[in-house]
């Protein structure tokens, strides 16, 4: 019987891709010569801002998103901090990305897929839904319905398996 996992993981190298390449563009910005700035990873899902000044530290949130959006890290949804901490004559503002799906999104998910009518089976396993079916057709049926929906979280498809 044809299985996928349906998840909301952040790829780690990714990650710290995007952060590195976040610094090298910052060393290469006028506006920040001479000013203490950094954009650095803190664990695995964690991107931490430091700057002299609030406005700046706000400049490198934005930095820091584009260059996940060009590693294909949805920026959207990392949860950031409303305002940033000011310790001595730094400001650091945190941004955490999610990983695994949480258990209100994954109900949603599991009421989606049964209010579109599909002829499969979705189950919550931990933080992720696996979805079971007769035919491989109705497996990218339910792919293709949560593309198009809004969830508050970036979707991923794994273990496809026949």
């Amino acid at each position: 019987m044809p299985t996928f996992d349906i998840v909301s993981e952040v790829d780690k190298e990714e990650l710290r891709n995007a952060a590195d390449n976040a610094n090298r563009e910052l060393a290469t910005r006028f506006d920040f010569r001479g000013v203490e700035a950094s954009i650095e990873l803190v664990g695995d899902d964690t991107i931490t801002l430091k700057c002299e000044s609030d406005f700046q530290v706000r400049q490198l949130e934005e930095i820091a998103a584009k260059n996940c959006v060009k590693r294909g890290i949805s920026a959207a949804f990392a949860e950031v901090e409303d305002e940033p901490v000011h310790v001595g004559k730094t400001f650091t503002l945190n941004m955490k990305f999610k990983n695994g799906l949480e258990q209100p999104t994954a109900r949603n998910i599991v009421k989606l897929i049964k209010e579109k009518g599909a002829k499969v089976k979705a189950s919550i396993q931990g933080d992720k839904v696996r979805v079971e079916g007769k035919k491989r057709d109705d497996l990218q049926g339910v792919m293709a319905m949560l593309r198009e929906e809004k969830i508050e979280q970036d979707l991923q498809f794994n273990n496809f398996r026949d």
